[in-house]
């Protein structure tokens, strides 16, 4: 059906993106500890300039692959895996870091663990948001070693392969369109 080597792409693209999203998170992690997010949130101007981006980022993904021609966005990938693997981790880092709920949930939701009479806020925040970008690191790449067999099973069907791309782009454009339009 497919190759060990399908398969191996596939976990290792994945992973690849799991860790372009932790670099994101380490993004709203440091901006947020030292404050760079609380002016996102008490600015709505800046909030709406990363809104804007992200939703625009959103967009381009998303219009990409429903405009694609067929071809699977995969039948490629032996010609350069590293330039392939560096493309999903940007790919995973630009989603994370223009996604403002992402700053806001740091700067919301960390906080309300710390103690008040903490002697060193930053440090106790930092190593919340550490265990939390941790934790999500291992959860993304539990999730795409477990979903690569999935992934070399659809290169390998034509119908499925354009289905999933173009289920995917429509999608993105949602949540880009989403995130333009939407409240919050």
């Amino acid at each position: 059906m497919f190759g060990t080597q399908d398969l191996w792409l596939f976990v290792v693209s994945g992973m690849a993106a799991s860790f372009g999203v932790g670099a994101g998170t380490l993004v709203h992690i440091f901006a947020a500890a030292f404050g760079i997010s609380a002016v996102l949130a008490a600015s709505p101007t800046a909030y709406q300039v990363i809104k804007i981006l992200g939703g625009l980022y959103l967009l381009y993904m998303g219009i990409t692959m429903l405009l694609s021609k067929t071809k699977s966005p995969t039948q490629n990938l032996g010609a350069a895996p590293k330039a392939l693997l560096k493309r999903v981790f940007y790919q995973g880092f630009l989603t994370n870091t223009l996604n403002p709920k992402v700053a806001l949930f740091f700067i919301v939701f960390v906080p309300q663990f710390i103690a008040p009479d903490t002697s060193n806020i930053i440090i106790s925040y930092l190593v919340l948001c550490f265990i939390f970008s941790f934790n999500g690191l291992i959860w993304c790449l539990i999730v795409a070693w477990f979903s690569a067999s999935a992934g070399a099973i659809i290169k390998h069907n034509q119908y499925l392969s354009v289905a999933t791309k173009k289920l995917a782009g429509g999608l993105f454009t949602y949540f880009g369109l989403r995130l333009w339009f939407g409240s919050s």
